[in-house]
């Protein structure tokens, strides 16, 4: 009820420092024990990946790209959270402005690039969490890293989360990351895979646990692509899949001032491409592997429509910037 208030008063703001400024007041909120302001929790268990999620509704990742706010976005009533995408090295992103707001399209463009602290201060913060549910860590390559040895990235970032994770993303999609996608060609993705796999043999060995990897696609992909990646998730043993990232496409928002802005449009635009993707990916898999839907979600009946096109769960971020945490209630209690 709150929140419009709120979103007045932000939406007034550049939009990154907006974000900055409505995380850390959720932060101050949760630690002065005010959670019970901030959202309201629906009670309905899932199990998948062989893990106890509270509701199916989650956080997507980007949103909390340090795990700084993992207690505070809790408070808010999430089933699960992701944090990241987490980098080995610390880096600054793409030069400013770099966020962009479509209201009229309920819609948001970034091109962020994976502003982050680097792997071990996102180690730090995970550990100081309090949160005992569902915890998914994002994992990617520094934008400077030859796309010829993004791997050795991953690799790094896999074994610095693993012991952390409730669930591992490898974040091959991101359109803000120079040659990133070229990950899910065939080829170089067959190659990233197997090493993830050979690498959490070992890691499972050591941890004596084995921790679900995720793989996260872009809504941009043709039909060939997606039966590719959908073969590949199954020859290597890929735990699940998150459909789908932020889209280059911009159809959907032509003519507005901002549409010619470079980066990855989200929000409702991106409902019916993500979704058309996930229904593909769906059908490619045959129900052997789940789906996590995220993509335009801003009710609960996009939430619906995003389990009935193949997800077993589903993740909000731009929706949440519009609709605050009440889009979190009526989606979990949409899904119960």
């Amino acid at each position: 009820m709150l929140y419009p208030i709120a979103r007045s008063a932000l939406f007034a703001l550049d939009p990154e420092k907006a974000h900055h400024l409505a995380l850390n007041s959720l932060r101050r909120m949760e630690r002065l024990g005010l959670a019970g302001l901030l959202g309201c929790k629906v009670s309905a268990p899932r199990e998948l990946l062989g893990l106890k999620f509270d509701n199916a509704v989650g956080l997507a990742a980007g949103l909390d790209k340090n795990g700084e706010y993992i207690d505070a976005m809790a408070a808010l009533g999430f089933g699960f959270i992701e944090v990241g995408t987490v980098t080995p090295r610390p880096q600054p992103g793409n030069p400013k402005p770099r966020m962009f707001r479509l209201v009229e399209h309920e819609a948001l463009i970034n091109r962020l690039g994976f502003n982050n602290g680097g792997l071990d201060a996102f180690i730090a913060n995970v550990q100081r969490a309090k949160y005992k549910g569902v915890l998914g860590l994002n994992i990617g390559k520094n934008f400077d890293t030859p796309i010829e040895k993004a791997t050795d990235d991953y690799l790094i970032c896999l074994r610095g989360v693993y012991p952390h994770a409730s669930y591992v993303t490898v974040n091959i999609s991101s359109p803000n990351t120079k040659g990133l996608r070229d990950l899910q060609a065939a080829a170089q993705l067959d190659q990233l895979l197997s090493a993830l796999k050979d690498e959490r043999v070992k890691l499972t060995k050591k941890h004596k646990k084995q921790v679900p990897l995720l793989l996260k696609i872009a809504p941009d992909l043709d039909a060939a692509a997606i039966k590719d990646i959908a073969q590949l998730l199954l020859d290597h043993g890929i735990d699940g899949v998150i459909a789908t990232n932020t889209t280059i496409m911009r159809q959907a928002v032509e003519g507005h001032p901002l549409a010619k802005e470079a980066g990855g449009l989200s929000g409702r635009p991106v409902f019916s491409p993500s979704t058309e993707v996930l229904r593909q990916l769906n059908k490619a898999l045959k129900g052997n592997l789940p789906i996590i839907g995220v993509g335009g979600i801003l009710s609960g009946e996009d939430a619906k429509k995003k389990i009935a096109a193949g997800a077993s769960l589903v993740q909000i971020y731009t929706g949440f910037i519009y609709k605050g945490p009440d889009l979190i209630k009526e989606c979990a209690e949409a899904l119960r």
